[in-house]
């Protein structure tokens, strides 16, 4: 790609709606990425219980607000919005056909219209991708949240540079990586320490703050983490090939290296996720 490409690529990810990871898989990686179990226990924290009316920010494949709305029956509701036509469409077909849960495209970057009050609002990771409109995003949400009811912000931290014992020169390349996200795509490397200070400053009440492991691999590594990690990489190195000029063999070798890293059982990577969730003054 010539350099004005890049830079009106540059220009459209900072400027538009434009999905970070967006890629002809993305429906497929965000379903198998997926832990029903772990998304059940982190809902279960917030608070998600039969009987409210949750909506789902970014809901991507449709599979985290199915499992919401299994978790608010009998009684509840669930509705998923999301940037992308292509992830809704994804969402209806596969978990759209029950009763009490909907899908529509929404941009959540501009005052919401059209779908009401909700008792919870669910936001997982979502914000990482959004480091200017972040604060907006959640002054957005608020105003579908019913007085009461509670917002719930999760997101991870130091995303993907938490390895050892990575090889300096991958080490190096993947931190180059991540400011370069960071600086020209609008990628928020330290999106979960932020949330609590995005409830704050909204007034909310009963702030609770929690934090655990979400990536967390030592040993064996599953083959759906080994294809999240290595398309993460294969979308996001392509659009500065630039940074691969000084490793040896280029980016197909850093690709090969990367993999190789992953897979060996001595290594130890982990990211952090932080949760926090708090409710929203009835005087509000």
């Amino acid at each position: 790609m010539r350099e004005e490409e890049m830079e009106a690529l540059r220009q459209l990810l900072k400027t538009s709606d434009v999905y970070l990871m967006e890629n002809a898989e993305e429906s497929f990686r965000l379903e198998i990425k997926t832990d029903p179990e772990a998304v059940r226990q982190q809902a279960q924290w917030c608070g998600v219980k039969p009987g409210l009316r949750v909506l789902d920010v970014g809901c991507g494949s449709g599979k985290t607000t199915s499992i919401l709305h299994e978790m608010v029956q009998p009684g509840g509701s669930a509705a998923g919005i999301d940037f992308s036509t292509d992830r809704i469409s994804y969402a209806r077909t596969h978990y759209g056909q029950e009763s009490g849960i909907d899908f529509s495209v929404c941009n959540f970057k501009e005052p919401l219209k059209g779908l009401g009050q909700f008792d919870l609002i669910w936001i997982r990771f979502v914000l990482e991708y959004f480091l200017a409109e972040s604060q907006d995003i959640v002054k957005n949400i608020n105003q579908v949240l019913k007085p009461g009811g509670v917002l719930c912000l999760l997101d991870l931290d130091y995303n993907c540079l938490s390895h050892y014992e990575l090889p300096p020169m991958i080490e190096n390349l993947l931190s180059r990586i991540m400011n370069r996200l960071e600086e020209k795509f609008n990628f928020d490397i330290y999106a979960g320490r932020k949330l609590y200070s995005y409830l704050y400053d909204q007034g909310y009440q009963h702030i609770q703050v929690n934090l655990m492991a979400h990536h967390l691999f030592f040993g064996s590594i599953k083959a759906g983490d080994v294809y999240n990690w290595m398309k993460k990489i294969e979308v996001n190195a392509n659009r500065f090939m630039d940074l691969f000029d000084d490793y040896p063999g280029g980016y197909e070798v850093f690709v090969d290296d990367f993999n190789k890293f992953l897979i060996d059982p001595r290594r130890f990577t982990y990211t952090p996720l932080i949760m926090c969730k708090g409710m929203k003054p009835m005087d509000f």
